[in-house]
């Protein structure tokens, strides 16, 4: 290369890309700039309106998971790699040859809201436009749907009101059923900067006390599944003070009377007793929502995750639309997506229950718009399986063959053992996805190898509505193709060419702008649709590149520029027949489960801060580790007390579906009778810790959305007889570990990428006495082939310590005694970073904890700058750092994505309680 080509290449890798976060529904925008050396920069756009350059942790760290070590790079057969076309035209072949055989409901899609709104389109037209089967649906089921089913019961459309600017302008904000501290930390961080300039009220409504409890004014923890009564409460509170708005009632909304009587079943001591709240706190609350016009509620899966979460939706849109606070500056509700494109799945009709550009099967004007517009003969009149039963049909040999996409339901979905076993019994598993190492691709009999985060190119849609780019800014590695791309070529070869000519993701794009715009008149009525990016089907490739974030519906100004609207319904003109919206009656419920002897406590399932789904991910990351490296199960004082359980013992965690392996955490944010643990952790990361597979197939009637938050489940301390640390630069071996684990469901044990490593906690019976292949599984190396390494060996108590080097360098070193290992993680996982010289040094690593000179951090806090929980009290109890403002000036914690500001925040609250008490 010479030096005009090096200043070429040089120049080109210092461009600055905008492209959007691909975590949560927040729709961030990110600023990507490739270096030379082949890393990413990574900074937060200042001018995207979703986040004006604020970044949580796990968008800050984008940079760091862009590694090609556990990619899928060529496609796959049986475990054989093959050419892109032996792949496609084995799956032409198969779905041809099921559908002439079986017909088209012999053959499903089940798709994700990881994917771009370009890929959702097309995966939609193949399936509901090409094969003529609704069989497609997506994860966005076990997220949004019940939102979606609420909000088409109460508009006539799935159509989110309001916009993130409120957040700003409203004097109170309800979080119902949000952790938005950690699962949407950026809008926590809008929130909170609008807090420190203002009177602003924040009511957190959530069973247990999260980070965002801690952090609100008020928070309600009420019985699990209790919303409806609390908001049918608030209702008829509403209409006893008189502060419904009777003329927006009388212009715009429908069934008031129905909905009132509901809403009047309940007394303030019946709703009391089922909410677990006190008179005064329901009260209080009533009257702080009905004498603050501005109000928002915001809600997330802990409504919509619920056998009666459609209910819950209802619930809360009853209280805003009767008081006309909706669509309106500063007040309205606002559904918080999980996914970074569940919004767009949902405008291009990625459920089962949809069609293209909001338009529903069950209408059969929107079927023929949609037939005519895609020029097909027929798409499906009825509603495709969901993603349950979609599953089960597998399970049950009715589906013949599956394809999957970007997606991981074997841990993901409810029933997940049952998952896992129907996907081996299925003739034809399709997995499309950028690594092989899932639960789910090994059940896969072919793989396709797919863009990922940086090498794709389309759009996304987010919570409030507003598209914005992904652009890619990595050359693809390998053979990888796009989403759309792979569809595309299937469906060619099924014959469908001219269905599918597609030469771009701009194409694609186009023709589901001009779908949207397609015989919508927006002076219709009842035949106009609330989607429409009409003014963006014509563009150009220069103009798709350029595409600013911009919110649906959309025009062009007198200017030519294309504007979105911010928020809608504040004078009615919703899209039903009437023009109205309904009020929909919501009588209280009991949850379908209920706690019994077996299984006495109730189990809700979540996020963390720094993971994120099933960590394919987050998980290539050490920093995203430093915070949570391990599954585990959260539960009060007085249960732990009950079921003789101890702070970080290994537990068993069991309901009738399934059981899981966990450490146990004791802490204050969990109510008697119930506890929490995360949904991330999978058979690549741990022993037995698939949570979804306790989970129950209990789904909303309305949206069939599983129940996540309520499994009754049951919880013993196994008392293993020994406990292990092993730190390596190996990664284990994961498949073999398994292979020699004599007992799954006793032996446990969680990997954890660290700097320069890996690091595995482990626990069981009789590990001092483990052969060397068990344990050279877990060292990722054979240690029959190593020199004798440096040990400390006490069989009286059972400790083992050893520790294997290559000259200077650390290769691995293992702890195991009778007890959880007492080693500093932190000393531990730095361990492989440093150089060893002298025998001393070497024999200090035996020690498990720094000099005196180098005091422990203890647990990490802050993931950014790695700071620890002993720094951080350090410094409040030592050096008067008595704010969060402090410590972040001492130690910059909570200076760069302010993830941790709650945490920190409730360290200082802790030091002076404990002050207080001395």
């Amino acid at each position: 290369m010479n030096e005009a080509e090096v200043d070429h290449l040089t120049e080109e890798l210092s461009k600055t890309i905008k492209t959007t976060c691909p975590y949560c529904g927040v729709g961030c925008g990110v600023l990507a700039k490739p270096m030379p050396d082949g890393t990413v920069e990574i900074k937060g756009d200042e001018n995207h309106p979703a986040n004006f350059g604020r970044l949580c942790s796990k968008g800050s760290s984008l940079g760091e998971t862009l590694s090609l070590d556990d990619r899928l790079l060529v496609p796959k057969i049986k475990d054989d790699e093959v050419s892109w076309e032996k792949a496609l035209g084995t799956i032409a072949d198969q779905f041809s040859a099921l559908i002439k055989e079986e017909g088209p409901g012999s053959v499903a899609m089940y798709v994700s809201g990881q994917f771009l709104t370009e890929d959702y389109y097309v995966a939609n037209k193949f399936m509901k436009g090409a094969i003529g089967t609704a069989n497609i649906d997506t994860n966005s089921r076990l997220c949004m749907s019940s939102s979606v089913a609420g909000h088409k019961r109460a508009f006539g459309t799935d159509t989110v009101p309001n916009s993130y600017d409120d957040l700003e302008k409203a004097d109170v904000i309800i979080l119902v059923g949000s952790n938005l501290t950690w699962c949407h930390p950026i809008l926590f961080q809008r929130i909170e900067a609008e807090k420190q300039k203002r009177d602003l009220k924040l009511i957190c409504i959530d069973p247990r006390r999260t980070t965002t409890a801690s952090a609100s004014d008020v928070h309600l923890g009420l019985t699990p599944g209790t919303d409806v009564a609390l908001f049918n409460g608030l209702l008829a509170h509403l209409y006893s003070q008189d502060i419904v708005d009777e003329d927006y009632i009388e212009a715009n909304l429908e069934g008031e009377a129905s909905t009132k009587d509901a809403a009047f079943s309940l007394s303030l001591d019946e709703i009391a007793k089922i909410t677990g709240l006190t008179k005064s706190e329901i009260t209080e609350f009533y009257e702080t929502f009905a004498k603050t016009e501005k109000v928002m509620t915001l809600y997330s899966q802990g409504v919509n995750q619920s056998s009666n979460g459609t209910d819950k939706v209802n619930a809360i849109l009853n209280c805003h639309l009767s008081t006309g606070r909706i669509g309106k500056e500063g007040c309205g509700p606002l559904s918080l997506t999980g996914q970074p494109n569940a919004m767009g799945g949902r405008e291009v009709g990625g459920l089962a229950n949809q069609l293209a550009a909001h338009m529903e099967l069950k209408n059969e004007n929107h079927r023929d718009i949609v037939q005519r517009f895609w020029g097909v003969n027929e798409v499906p009149s009825k509603p495709g399986l969901n993603a349950v039963e979609l599953f089960e049909a597998v399970n049950d040999g009715k589906v013949k063959a599956i394809w999957i996409m970007a997606t991981n339901p074997v841990d993901s979905l409810p029933d997940a053992d049952m998952v896992r076993k129907a996907l081996k019994l299925c003739p034809l598993v399709i997995v499309s996805d950028v690594t092989q190492n899932t639960d789910t691709a090994e059940c896969a009999d072919i793989l396709l190898p797919t863009l990922g985060w940086g090498e794709k190119s389309g759009t996304v849609t987010n919570s409030e509505r507003r598209i914005s780019r992904q652009r890619a800014f990595l050359s693809a590695p390998g053979e990888t193709k796009a989403d759309w791309w792979q569809i595309c070529e299937v469906a060619k070869r099924m014959g469908f060419e001219d269905l599918f000519n597609f030469q771009s993701a701009k194409d694609v794009f186009c023709e589901h702008a001009a779908l949207s715009e397609f015989e919508n008149d927006q002076s219709a009525g009842f035949n106009s649709r609330d989607f429409n990016i009409g003014p963006l089907k014509n563009l150009t490739s220069e103009g798709y590149d350029e595409l600013e974030p911009v919110q649906w519906p959309c025009i062009k100004n007198e200017t030519g520029k294309v504007v979105g609207q911010e928020r809608l319904f504040a004078e009615g003109g919703f899209f039903t027949e009437s023009r109205k919206a309904k009020l929909v009656p919501t009588p209280y419920k009991e949850a379908s489960s209920k706690a019994s002897i077996d299984y006495p406590l109730i189990l809700n399932t979540g996020r963390i801060r720094d993971q994120w789904h099933t960590m394919t991910r987050t998980a290539k990351t050490p920093r995203l580790m430093r915070h949570i490296g391990e599954p585990f199960v959260e539960l009060c004082k007085e249960d732990a007390k009950k079921y003789e359980i101890e702070d970080a013992a290994i537990v068993e965690l069991k309901s009738e579906q399934g059981t899981a392996l966990l450490r146990a955490r004791i802490t204050d944010t969990q109510t008697p009778g119930t506890i929490f643990s995360p949904l991330h952790w999978t058979d690549q990361f741990a022993s037995s810790a698939r949570i979804d597979a306790l989970v129950a197939k209990n789904v909303d009637p309305f949206s069939g959305q599983p129940e996540s938050k309520f499994t009754p489940c049951s919880i013993k301390a196994l008392n293993p007889s020994s406990y292990g640390l092993f730190i390596t630069q190996n990664k284990p071996n994961i498949k073999k570990l398994r292979e020699l684990s004599s007992n799954p469901k006793q032996d446990y044990w969680a990997l954890m990428p660290i700097d320069a490593g890996w690091a595995i906690e482990c626990a069981g019976d009789d590990l001092i006495n483990a052969d060397q292949t068990f344990l050279s599984a877990l060292l990722g190396f054979d240690i029959s082939k190593e020199d004798e390494p440096f040990e400390f060996i006490d069989p009286q108590v059972g400790h083992v310590k050893r520790a294997y080097f290559n000259e200077a360098e650390l290769k691995g070193v293992l702890f195991i005694g009778p007890s959880p290992i007492n080693a500093s993680r932190v000393f531990m996982k730095d361990l492989l970073s440093r150089e060893f010289i002298t025998t001393q040094d070497k024999f200090s690593v035996l020690t498990g904890r720094p000099s005196k000179d180098a005091p422990d951090k203890g647990a990490i806090i802050c993931s950014c700058f790695n700071v620890g929980v002993n720094e951080i009290r350090d410094a409040i109890e030592n050096h008067n750092c008595t704010t969060v403002k402090a410590i972040g000036k001492k130690h910059n914690a909570g200076t760069n994505c302010g993830s941790c500001k709650t945490e920190l925040a409730k360290l200082i609250e802790t030091s002076k309680q404990k002050v207080a008490a001395e």
